[in-house]
């Protein structure tokens, strides 16, 4: 019956649709020809040390704006954390020119979108608009950047304090596995080092802190010469220069930012942690051991170390933990090289009631299995492909671009270092692979946390110790009274009225790509939008179906096909299948809506029809 059910979806192609978006570009032949892949892109500094960087991309009337600071919680001390991020929320509230609230409201009715991010390297804001919306951008950016600090009073910062703790009580103290990243970070890197904490800060210091404090920190981090502004998109050159400069070209340098040195780690002994968590339904391990910082040669051979590890039903965490001991759904295992250090981490969430010793013991097996098959060519060859695809598809938008080049001109004084980025992934070979799984991995000490289900200790790994994790104790709140000040905010001079919101012009006109049609003898409409980007494909082929057309008797079956459709064919196993699709740099996947079962993907365009082959030949064999 179920085979029946599948060829009427096969049959019904006759009624689909498939429609594909091709990109093709100069660099298509980048991989056949040894052309190096780069992205075009103007590079000058203002007198106040501000970056800029330009990027023109005229595909859509659109730009992005994306400012990335040189601070993130590697910045604080200890006794002093959770600023950075605390900065992310009061450069959203308002600043000197812009009132309250209005950030997000003066970009959303400008058609556009805005946010922030802060990591433990760097702090991140942007907004994607229309074209004509540019100068609203400049505007609200560089007021930020330069005339803020007035606005940082008791009662604004203590709104924003609050806001912080709040975030932190339902993100991380009321979240299931909240703590892990404190106790492996507490346990990995020593007292003072930059990573010793945790982005979001310590509650005791937040609590803490002063509006003298946050000062004092705005002042030595937030200055042009401590950030680099990327725009991207479609703007004429010279306006766009005229308008920077009249931006942020009156902001005042600020405090001189001392670069800060890699500060990789070791450990001398192993440890073993554990914790009762009040959130958790599942018992989860983490292994983790300290490794390097970012664009190093080994920390590249480690991010493909992870990948082979954890990664496809032929990985070897796979293989063992899932295949042959049904331990947990899921293995994982990635390389994190920061700006300082790195670390290489496993981290397995187990079935319900595993015994983590056995996940503990698994994991081992999963290393004697890698070290007895060892690293293929065909491996490091997947690796890249998917890598490749990952590239372009990170840059296939303006803020992707965007934060691209600003982390890579912050990181390595080079926006154009994707060229070496990738020339870097290239030279990975599978020795290299081995040589720092032997380096770093094999027999090394590492940290292992062990959090279990309230009330399951007994699941715990063997002569695991207490995790010191410090839980907010629960009491009634007691709000803070603080006077509202209702004196006017002062001014920092400038030399034109920065009170004044830019006017916009009209809104600029889509372009919308022109779409080609063709009807397939067999009733099939194939529809599609070529594009001059970047050299990927994404298709996705629609088939009219779905859950409405189940037996009612047999509800589901049209979820359990897009479910095992992929899980190999006639003559291919589910591995072989998966392996072959990502060696064309490919991932495809299917899932069922009411009305339709989609079948979509993404590939680079060399390897569309290849592609494309791969999945009609599993939907043929598995139909028949």
């Amino acid at each position: 019956m179920f085979k029946t059910s599948l060829k009427t979806s096969i049959i019904a192609l006759a009624l689909t649709s498939l429609i594909v978006f091709s990109c093709k570009t100069k660099q298509e032949a980048t991989a056949d020809d040894g052309t190096k892949l780069s992205v075009e892109f103007e590079k000058y500094e203002l007198e106040n040390g501000l970056d800029v960087i330009l990027h023109q991309d005229k595909s859509d009337p659109i730009v992005s704006l994306a400012i990335q600071y040189g601070v993130g919680s590697n910045r604080e001390k200890t006794g002093r954390t959770g600023f950075a991020h605390l900065f992310e929320h009061m450069l959203f509230q308002e600043s000197e020119n812009v009132p309250q609230d209005q950030f997000f409201k003066t970009i959303q009715d400008a058609g556009g979108t805005l946010n922030g991010g802060t990591w433990k390297d760097g702090t991140v804001y942007y907004e994607i608009v229309p074209k004509n919306a540019m100068e609203t951008v400049m505007w609200l950016e560089s007021d930020r950047m330069g005339y803020l600090i007035n606005t940082v009073t008791e009662s604004a910062f203590y709104n924003q304090q609050e806001v912080v703790q709040n975030e932190k009580r339902q993100r991380v103290d009321n979240n299931p596995y909240g703590h892990t990243s404190w106790v492996i970070d507490k346990n990995l890197y020593p007292e003072g080092h930059p990573y010793n904490w945790q982005v979001i800060g310590e509650l005791e210091d937040l609590q803490n802190a002063t509006v003298e404090d946050v000062k004092e920190f705005y002042d030595r981090f937030y200055g042009p010469n401590n950030a680099t502004l990327v725009l991207a998109g479609d703007f004429d050159t010279v306006e766009a220069k005229k308008m920077i400069e009249k931006y942020f070209g009156e902001i005042k340098r600020r405090q001189e930012v001392e670069p800060l040195m890699p500060q990789p780690v070791t450990l001398s002994e192993t440890k073993r942690l554990y914790h009762e968590d009040n959130f958790a339904t599942a018992p989860q391990l983490n292994m983790v051991w300290p490794t390097l910082q970012q664009y190093t040669e080994d920390a590249y051979a480690l991010d493909f170390l992870g990948e082979i590890l954890s990664q496809g039903k032929k990985a070897p965490l796979y293989k063992v933990l899932v295949k042959e001991k049904d331990l947990t759904a899921r293995t994982t295992a990635y390389n994190s090289s920061n700006e300082l250090a790195g670390d290489f981490q496993i981290s397995i969430t187990a079935n319900n009631g595993v015994d983590l010793d056995s996940v503990e013991s698994g994991i081992n097996e999963a290393f004697v299995l890698f070290e007895k098959d060892g690293v293929t060519d065909r491996d490091i060859e997947r690796i890249k492909a998917g890598l490749e695809t990952q590239f372009y598809n990170g840059i296939s938008s303006v803020l992707g671009k965007s934060f691209q080049l600003a982390r890579y001109n912050v990181f390595t004084d080079d926006p154009g270092f994707i060229t070496q980025d990738i020339e870097n992934i290239k030279k990975v070979t599978k020795e290299d692979v081995m040589r720092v799984y032997n380096k770093y991995i094999k027999d090394k000490p590492y940290v292992m946390t062990s959090f279990v289900p309230k009330g399951q200790l007994e699941l715990i790994t063997e002569n695991s110790v207490k995790a010191n994790v410090v839980e907010e104790e629960i009491k009634e709140n007691v709000t803070k009274t603080v006077e509202v000040e209702n004196t006017e905010i002062a001014k920092t001079p400038s030399n034109f009225d920065r009170s004044i919101p830019p006017t916009q012009g009209a809104s600029p006109e889509l372009s919308i790509p022109e779409m080609w049609t063709v009807n397939l003898e067999n009733g099939m409409k194939v529809s599609g939008i070529e594009q001059n980007e970047i050299p990927t494909v994404n298709f996705s082929l629609v088939i009219e179906g779905g859950h409405l057309l189940d037996d009612m008797k047999k509800n589901g079956v049209a979820n359990l096909m897009s479910d095992i459709l992929m899980e190999g064919t006639a003559n291919k196993t589910p591995e072989q299948l998966e392996e072959e699709i990502d060696l064309l740099g490919a991932s495809i996947y299917m899932y069922t809506t009411n009305e339709s079962i989609i079948i979509g993907g993404n590939t680079l365009t060399r390897n569309f029809d290849k592609t494309v082959n791969r999945l009609r030949d599993a939907m043929r064999q598995f139909s028949s």
